[in-house]
């Protein structure tokens, strides 16, 4: 390739990833939900007419990427693209139809040429909209046993035919909705960020022509497929096997569900996944539907790969997937998804197992995972309804090489946090927090340390209505190599007069009153390696700063820290000996 032609190829790929980016900057800043206003939990990629992934905003998760993607392929078969005229835009949430559960609306619209031609690409974006009805508020089913109790099903359908809005499509809409002006604000900026990013693409359309653009797009999806191959083919030639316990489903009690995986790794650059033997699909709410699953299969597998490997079909192309229908991983409807984190983070964490053994220098110990909850009621003497949905995270397994980091979303948003911060928290909603700070010996005791959870206390000045759902509560993160697990993670009710009440990990319906005070502890990430292998200044040092007890280190690594925070090293050398 001339040096003029790698020049405009690399204008052009950073051009279409730049449309999405400001597509979803776009969402953000239009939408009306505090959770997407404060936590930046919006997703934007630029899709071809067949449905592939050309390219995506930096702060798409993987989840959200391959649910635009599978969306659109479930979007073109109901409505065909020679159908389509400019200015239209559609609107999509079926978990079964590439979506991800009621509350996740996609919304596509096609891109056209100066001509009329095509479409010839689409323009995605998609958030968590604030309410979308069901029995949850906010769209935290944590107890729901079917996809009705979630939440208003969209099939793909039209929410602007040629530029003017399909008003009865809204007015369903709002009329589903307990916060109707906040839904319909969500689903404007979906829409004002997808027109954004089809503006882009148009104009690149207009500059380079159908052609040109095409053969740039397709130089970009081969150029990442390569660079896959080339990482994958450093793996060592085999069959490697992994699976995760999932505590329980909220609706069977003491039942624990198995997602388990065989990884095969020809040696030709390519990666097989089979996830024969999960466990069938659940009654309650844990359920990943296709686009999910196959979003945390990639999610795993680029936990081994240079980082720097663009995301787009490329990506794809390598994986030959099984997900067996009627399993956790593949739902028949109208199974209920809205809890599929839990499964989809599961099929990580087999997959993290399995490729561990390929790889022990890169090996990862088990991961704490997202604490999701929402809180709603009316404001008492102005009658003001309030809504949100909130998150707290785990901390992620120890890594072969370091510490796991500290109450991160990584392993479940990709990289980054969606956390509401405290400011904006408190100036909505009739709450006060008390505090939010990492747990103490939540992370998993090993060579290298697992990450810590986070300990948060919100009290409420109002009534209110709460639900939660985690996981991870029951049985903690375990740990690899000698490791040992994390901490489980908490969900707690301290009333006004000092009783506590310990809640189940997915309960529905919880009724608050003014002055309780709601505790969140979140699981740690499990450690690597034997614990009396660490270093004991590390473990010193993780007295003093509050990360791990003189107890712990006592018990766990066998260092002796003084009340002063330093270390004791004959005390330690005897201690250590003595095992």
């Amino acid at each position: 390739m001339e040096v003029r032609d790698a020049v405009t190829a690399e204008v052009v790929r950073n051009a279409l990833s730049m449309a999405a980016q400001e597509g979803g900057v776009v969402v953000v800043k239009a939408s009306h939900s505090t959770f997407i206003q404060e936590g930046a939990d919006s997703s934007a990629a630029v899709l071809d007419a067949t449905g592939r992934l050309v390219a995506q905003s930096t702060a798409t998760t993987l989840m959200h990427a391959a649910s635009l993607r599978e969306s659109l392929r479930a979007l073109i078969l109901e409505i065909p693209t020679h159908t389509m005229r400019p200015g239209d835009v559609f609107a999509q949430n079926d978990p079964f139809k590439g979506g991800i559960h009621a509350n996740d609306v996609a919304v596509l619209r096609p891109v056209f040429g100066a001509d009329g031609g095509g479409p010839y690409y689409f323009a995605g974006t998609i958030i968590h909209v604030a309410d979308l009805g069901g029995g949850y508020a906010g769209g935290v089913a944590a107890t729901a046993q079917d996809m009705f109790a979630e939440g208003m099903n969209l099939p793909p359908v039209h929410l602007y035919r040629a530029g003017e809005p399909e008003s009865v499509v809204w007015k369903i809409i709002e009329n589903n909705s307990r916060t109707p002006e906040k839904v319909i604000g969500d689903i404007r900026a979906l829409v004002s960020g997808a027109n954004v990013m089809a503006r882009r693409v148009e104009e690149l359309v207009e500059r380079y022509g159908v052609a040109g653009l095409s053969q740039h797009v397709e130089d970009y999806i081969a150029y990442t497929e390569a660079r896959m191959r080339e990482e994958l083919r450093r793996f060592p030639a085999g069959t490697y096997h992994g699976s995760f316990t999932i505590d329980s489903d909220g609706i069977e009690a003491n039942k624990t569900y198995q997602v388990e995986v065989a990884v095969t790794l020809p040696g030709d650059g390519s990666i097989q996944l089979d996830f024969e033997g999960t466990d069938p699909q659940a009654r309650g709410a844990i359920n990943a539907s296709y686009s999910q699953a196959l979003s945390g299969v990639l999610f795993a597998v680029r936990c081994f790969l240079d980082p720097s490997i663009p995301m787009n079909e490329g990506c794809y192309n390598t994986l030959d997937v099984n997900f067996p229908r009627g399993s956790l991983v593949n739902p028949n409807p109208p199974a209920a998804c809205g809890g599929r984190i839990v499964v989809v983070t599961a099929a990580m964490e087999a997959i993290v197992e399995a490729l561990s053994v390929a790889r022990p220098d890169m090996a990862l110990a088990s991961s704490g995972i997202v604490h999701l909850y929402g809180m709603s009621g009316v404001r008492t003497g102005v009658a003001s309804p309030w809504l949100l949905m909130a998150m707290d995270f785990g901390g992620l397994g120890a890594r072969a090489t370091c510490d796991g980091p500290d109450a991160t979303g990584a392993f479940v948003l990709g990289g980054r946090t969606a956390v509401l911060q405290v400011e904006p928290y408190e100036a909505q909603y009739p709450v006060m927090i008390e505090h939010t700070r990492p747990r103490l010996d939540s992370g998993g005791p090993g060579e290298h340390r697992g990450g810590l959870g986070i300990d948060t206390s919100i009290r409420l000045l109002d009534q209110a209505e709460l639900v939660v759902r985690g996981d991870r509560m029951v049985l903690p993160p375990p740990g690899r190599a000698g490791g040992l697990p994390g901490e489980a993670g908490f969900w707690r009710i301290e009333h006004p007069g000092g009783h506590v009440d310990d809640l189940a990990h997915r309960q529905s319906h919880i009724r608050l009153g003014e002055g309780d005070v709601f505790h969140i502890g979140t699981s740690g990430g499990g450690g690597l390696g034997d614990p009396f292998a660490r270093d004991p200044e590390s473990v010193a040092t993780d007295v003093r700063e509050r990360r791990v007890s003189r107890h712990s280190a006592h018990h766990d690594y066998g260092v002796v820290v003084d009340h002063d925070g330093s270390l004791d090293m004959t005390a330690t050398a005897q201690l250590r000996g003595a095992r």
